[in-house]
């Protein structure tokens, strides 16, 4: 597989599976979760999640619900969005509403985001997340989630990734996160001059919150 901003690799995922993403080069993992999301255009090979494409737009509206996507720094700086717009994004925006309650910044709703701190902020798409994997999502993907959190938003952030029923793939330096995972992966940009390897991506078509809906 290849997509813009990544090298070519191979990767299979299997269902329920926590696989860590690092390497000396972030943007080459941020690139590789952007293409799985279908955010990133792929330029060879193919990425398949529960063993679908993401050619047809029938394909690609189905990929856009079974992955629910964490992003690295999810708001500009200057953004004049308010907390309740992240959660109303949310594939279940009344399951991401109750998350919120649950992970304490449902009272921020009203507040616009470029008020809040990186924690409150992070927490939303938390609630964001929970929201979508409650819709059916069954993968996870992740960007740096602990990047600026202090540490006890970060052991939250562990105990969340722990439960949820997902495939997670995760961007992170992180030791703590990297160790909640089943195996890590380094990206070929840490191995310069390696040799290409067949250009697939895929991941397994079951998993707790069932890709095959």
């Amino acid at each position: 597989m290849t997509c813009a901003g990544a090298l070519e690799l191979t990767l299979d995922v299997a269902a329920g599976e926590r696989v860590a993403l690092s390497g000396r080069d972030g943007a080459t993992a941020m690139a590789l979760l952007r293409a799985v999301a279908g955010l990133n255009p792929v330029g060879g090979g193919q990425i398949t999640v529960g063993g679908r494409g993401s050619r047809t737009p029938a394909e690609r509206a189905w990929r856009a619900r079974a992955c629910a996507w964490l992003p690295r720094r999810p708001v500009p700086a200057r953004s004049r969005a308010r907390a309740a717009d992240v959660l109303a994004r949310s594939a279940h925006p009344a399951a991401a509403a109750f998350a919120a309650d649950r992970l304490g910044v449902a009272e921020l709703r009203d507040r616009p985001l470029h008020g809040l701190t990186p924690a409150e902020i992070q927490r939303l798409h938390w609630a964001r997340v929970i929201g979508c994997v409650a819709a059916g999502a069954g993968v996870l993907l992740a960007d740096e989630p602990a990047e600026g959190l202090e540490p006890h938003d970060r052991e939250a952030l562990v105990l969340l990734l722990a439960e949820l029923p997902v495939t997670l793939l995760m961007a992170t330096a992180d030791p703590v996160l990297t160790a909640l995972c089943d195996r890590r992966v380094g990206t070929t940009s840490d191995r310069p001059g390696a040799p290409r390897s067949p250009a697939t991506t895929g991941f397994g078509s079951k998993s707790p919150a069932s890709l095959q809906n």
